[in-house]
């Protein structure tokens, strides 16, 4: 815990980015400001074209600086995307579990992912919107089944509620830094971005939190 602020902002061991794809008005939005500031709005607009946010933490007494980008569902930005996916070395794909077209479109938005991106990308599959649990219109199975077919990690998340939003990133970095961290993926060189604000965290010993999703996102 010695780590401050000032210091975590200083220089990053790691920089990674991380895209979230899927359909408009899913949630994208929210949970990229629900992970990275903490803040919900229920006024929140489309995104137009792409944004992105930054947020620092620790793993393995690593600084890891996450750069999470979010695009605009609609398919009139499609043309973004090509320059959007590259350099990615994670992805978060939401679909909102009230909205079953939203979960059947997982397929073409993964067949796009995967064409733009390193086969050892790591994809955490996200059903948005769970505290929405009378108006379920996706079952758990279903989407646990699409993960397990596709080697995808699976979380249901409630940007509204805060509801598994940072365990759903966290998954993901961690399952990242394992496998870049091997790579000796610097941040010298990679991105940079001395300019980001980032919001500082240390996470758990994540060997004692291995959680039931260990092993999926490989």
């Amino acid at each position: 815990m010695s780590n401050s602020l000032g210091d975590l902002n200083a220089k990053a061991d790691y920089i990674f980015k991380v895209v979230l794809i899927g359909d408009s008005a899913v949630g994208k939005s929210q949970l990229t400001a629900r992970f990275s500031k903490n803040e919900f709005s229920l006024d929140s607009k489309a995104t137009i074209g792409v944004e992105f946010q930054s947020k620092t933490l620790v793993i393995d007494e690593k600084t890891v600086k996450a750069q999470i980008w979010d695009t605009a569902g609609q398919e009139r930005y499609r043309a973004v995307t090509s320059a959007y996916y590259r350099g990615a070395v994670g992805a978060m794909l939401v679909y909102d579990m009230t909205k079953r077209q939203t979960f059947e479109h997982m397929t073409r938005w993964l067949e796009e992912l995967r064409s733009h991106t390193n086969n050892d990308i790591v994809i955490m599959l996200v059903g948005n919107k769970c505290d929405l649990a009378s108006l379920r219109a996706v079952p758990v199975e279903d989407a646990q089944e699409f993960a397990e077919r596709e080697n995808l990690c699976f979380m249901e998340t409630s940007a509204l509620e805060s509801t598994n939003v940072e365990s759903a990133f966290l998954t993901a970095l961690t399952e990242i830094y394992r496998i870049k961290g091997k790579k000796s993926l610097s941040a010298e060189g990679n991105y940079k971005s001395a300019s980001l604000k980032g919001t500082a965290i240390l996470v758990p010993n994540q060997e004692a939190n291995s959680g039931a999703k260990g092993g999926c996102c490989g």
